[in-house]
C-alpha cells in the first residue's frame, strides 16, 4: 500500500504565513461519502475568486488505487479541482534502478513505474514464475477456504529468507537482508463500517511476527513512508511551499483523526523543524527522537530543505477536557467509533481501563514497532469536533494576520 500525496493548485494573490495538510479518511469522507462538516469547512477555506486562503495538500495512507483516482474523489465530493503530484517514494531514486518486488493492492505497476521504479515484480508475477512456492492460496488448490494475505506474506519471505533467490531452499541465517520499503503503517482506519477496519500496519504486523519466528530477529526497515514518517511531512510541506510561490511557511497545521499517524507524525515534525533550526541541518539522517529506527534513505539536501517554524496538530473527534485525559486515551484504549461527534478513529468518550498502572503495553499500543511511545508525540496541539471547527480555528489564529 502506497502513501498518497496531492495538493490543490490554485493562485494565491499573496504569499501566506500558514499552510494546511488535511488527512482524508475520517476527516473529509468516510468510505464513499462526504462529511457532511467537510463541504461546510471548505466554503470557508475558500475566497471570493474561488481560491484557498491556504496552500492545501491532503496527505493519506490509502494506496490500494492511483493518485488520480483519490484525487478525483476529493474533486467531486468538494467542488474543487484537485491535481496530482508525486508520491514520497518518487525522492528514494537510489533504489529506482533496482529490481523491486511490489506487494499491495490496485494497479501496483503502474503505481511503482509513475514513481521512478524501472524494474517491477509483482507478487502475481513471482507466483506465476515459481508456481511450487504458492501452496497457501487454496483457490489453487482442490479445496475452499478464504485468501487474504497468506500468498504476499508467504512470498516475501520466500524472497527475504532467501536473498532474493525465491527458487532455492532458505538461507539459515543469510549475512544481509535485502532492504525493505514499506509504506502505510496505520494498524487500522475508518471506513463505513460503525468500528475501525484492519489497515496495512495489520499486515506489516504478520509479516513482522513470522520473520522473528523463523529467523529469531526483527525484520528491519530501510524506510517507513506514509503517516507518521517524517519523510512524507518533509514532501508534504515541498508541495505547500511550491503553491506559496516558495515563500517562507511560518505554520503549519495538520487535520486529522488518528492518534498514532496524524498527531504523532505532525508532532514528530514538529520536533524535527525545531532541531532544524537549531542545527541548521538539511538531511535525511537527522532524524528527530520518537520516529525509531533510523532510514538510512539517501535523498538530496535540496530536498529536504524546510523553513517551517512550527507544525500544529489538530485532531478531530471531540472535546479536549484536559492533557491527562487525552494522553490516556491515545495510548490506553482500542480505537472505536462514536457516531454522534466523531468521524474517524479518535473517540473522546471511551472508556479507559480499571489499572492504569499498567497503561502502556504492547496490546494497546497501536503505533509500528519501530515507533517510540513518547507521551508529547500523542498529544495534540488542539482537539476539535470536526474539520469545519478546525478550518474556523485556523481562520481565527491566520486571516487576521494577512
Amino acid at each position: 500500500c502506497l502513501s498518497v500525496c496531492f495538493y490543490v493548485c490554485l493562485s494565491f494573490p499573496i504569499c501566506l504565513p500558514a499552510g494546511v495538510l488535511f488527512d482524508v479518511d475520517g476527516v473529509l469522507v468516510r468510505g464513499g461519502s462526504l462529511i457532511p462538516a467537510a463541504r461546510r469547512a471548505f466554503r470557508k477555506l475558500l475566497d471570493s475568486n474561488n481560491n484557498f486562503l491556504f496552500p492545501v495538500v491532503f496527505v493519506t495512507n490509502a494506496g490500494s488505487c492511483q493518485r488520480h483516482q483519490k484525487a478525483d474523489q476529493l474533486s467531486r465530493l468538494l467542488d474543487v479541482q484537485v491535481v496530482l503530484s508525486y508520491s514520497p517514494l518518487r525522492m528514494l531514486r537510489s533504489f529506482h534502478e533496482k529490481c523491486v518486488l511490489v506487494s499491495g493492492q490496485g494497479p501496483v505497476t503502474d503505481i511503482a513505474n509513475s514513481l521512478g521504479f524501472q524494474k517491477v515484480v509483482t507478487i502475481e508475477q513471482l507466483r506465476q514464475h515459481h508456481p511450487l512456492l504458492d501452496m497457501v492460496d487454496h483457490n489453487r488448490r482442490p479445496s475452499l477456504s478464504p485468501v487474504r494475505w497468506e500468498t504476499n506474506l508467504q512470498l516475501l519471505v520466500d524472497v527475504l529468507l532467501t536473498n532474493g533467490s525465491p527458487g532455492s531452499a532458505y538461507q539459515p541465517q543469510p549475512s544481509v537482508q535485502l532492504p525493505v520499503l514499506a509504506c502505510n503503517m496505520d494498524l487500522m482506519w475508518m471506513a463505513e463500517a460503525p468500528s475501525p477496519r484492519f489497515g496495512h500496519g495489520m499486515f506489516l504486523l504478520c509479516l513482522e511476527s513470522i520473520y522473528r519466528k523463523l529467523m529469531g530477529r526483527d525484520l528491519q526497515y530501510q524506510g517507513l513512508l506514509g503517516k507518521p514518517g517524517l519523510l512524507t511531512y518533509q514532501y508534504a510541506e515541498q508541495l505547500l511551499r511550491k503553491q506559496n510561490n516558495n515563500h517562507k511557511l511560518k505554520t503549519i497545521y495538520a487535520v486529522g483523526d488518528n492518534l498514532m499517524t496524524d498527531i504523532y507524525g505532525a508532532n514528530l515534525y514538529n520536533r524535527y523543524l525545531a532541531q532544524q533550526h537549531v542545527t541548521m541541518v538539511t538531511s535525511s539522517q537527522v532524524i528527530a527522537q520518537g520516529s525509531g529506527t533510523e532510514a538510512a534513505v539517501a535523498v538530496p539536501e535540496e530536498e529536504l530543505a524546510c523553513v517551517a517554524a512550527e507544525c500544529h496538530s489538530i485532531l478531530v473527534g471531540g472535546v479536549k477536557s484536559s492533557a491527562s485525559i487525552c494522553l490516556l486515551i491515545c495510548v490506553l484504549i482500542s480505537y472505536s467509533t462514536c457516531p454522534q461527534v466523531c468521524t474517524g478513529v479518535y473517540n473522546p468518550h471511551a472508556s479507559l481501563p480499571s489499572n492504569e498502572s499498567s497503561s502502556i503495553t504492547e496490546t494497546v499500543f497501536h503505533g509500528h514497532r519501530d515507533l517510540v511511545l513518547d507521551p508529547d508525540l500523542v498529544e495534540p496541539t488542539h482537539v476539535v469536533e470536526d474539520v469545519e471547527a478546525a478550518v474556523d480555528l485556523m481562520l481565527q489564529k491566520e486571516v487576521a494576520d494577512l
